[in-house]
């Protein structure tokens, strides 16, 4: 019987061990070697870690709006008709909005094609008030991203799909949306799923390590995947009930051979 005692505790103590997580993979911006002092940051801060402008890519949708002081001709240019104040909302951008073909190209009612995809919203604007001047006089064009959204997946505590409110938005951020990481989630090991107009780019980094400051997947970008994975020890937390289960068999299995031992 002791020997079976013995062998129970040793399986419950490798168990403990196993399933623990140290405060220090729990821990955001440790310092390591490749960390940046605090003079490095701030001119990091105020160069290389500022994102780079998102291109527009095929598939994208955008939403293009074009106002003149006669609402009769701006309703020639506009796919959704202006409703009472003007209020558009996320739903209806989608709908009426520009989509990108697969050349890089939307497609304006009187217009024409006009080349949107490996451009900025800026540039975008700029070539659309060139056109317009061939139309309109005092229009005033409105552009912007519909899907402007990051997903979070994986060991966070609500994996789901998040739309970016303000062009600089960081991973903490975006963390902090999806309700920050678990305490099964390996900090050191983040992916970040990132499109480009030559396929999908997967880079792993650490959110551990304060050098994720002066990275370029620091701020996120439309589209963007974040997944979260899992440490190790979280297998034996989703197989918690298993081991029990086997546990509690092997106890009363040595019951049993104890009681007939004293018979």
């Amino acid at each position: 019987m002791k020997m079976g005692q013995s062998i129970i505790w040793i399986t419950l103590s490798v168990l403990i061990m196993s399933s623990c997580v140290s405060r220090k993979k729990l821990t955001y911006l440790q310092y390591s070697d490749k960390s940046i002092d605090s003079d490095e940051m701030t001119v990091d801060l105020r160069g290389s870690v500022t994102p780079s402008t998102y291109r527009v890519m095929p598939y994208d949708n955008l939403y293009i709006r074009v106002i003149t002081p006669d609402p009769e001709w701006s309703s020639l240019f506009n796919i959704m008709p202006v409703g009472a104040g003007g209020a558009v909302t996320e739903e209806s951008a989608a709908l009426f909005g520009y989509p990108v073909d697969a050349n890089g190209y939307i497609e304006i009612p009187f217009v024409g094609k006009i080349k949107a995809g490996d451009k900025t919203l800026g540039e975008i604007k700029t070539d659309l008030d060139s056109v317009f001047k061939n139309y309109l006089t005092d229009a005033a064009i409105t552009i912007r991203l519909v899907n402007n959204y990051v997903s979070v997946l994986g060991e966070v505590a609500r994996p789901g799909r998040y739309l970016l409110t303000k062009d600089r938005v960081n991973i903490f951020e975006v963390l902090a949306m999806s309700g920050d990481m678990s305490d099964f989630s390996n900090r050191q090991k983040v992916q970040l799923i990132r499109p480009s107009p030559y396929g999908p780019v997967i880079k792993e980094f650490s959110l551990a390590d304060r050098s994720i400051l002066s990275s370029e997947y620091y701020y996120v970008m439309p589209n963007d995947i974040i997944y979260a994975m899992p440490l190790q020890g979280r297998s034996f937390e989703i197989n918690s009930s298993f081991w029990t289960l086997f546990l509690s068999t092997i106890t009363s299995a040595l019951g049993v051979l104890a009681f007939f031992r004293t018979l």
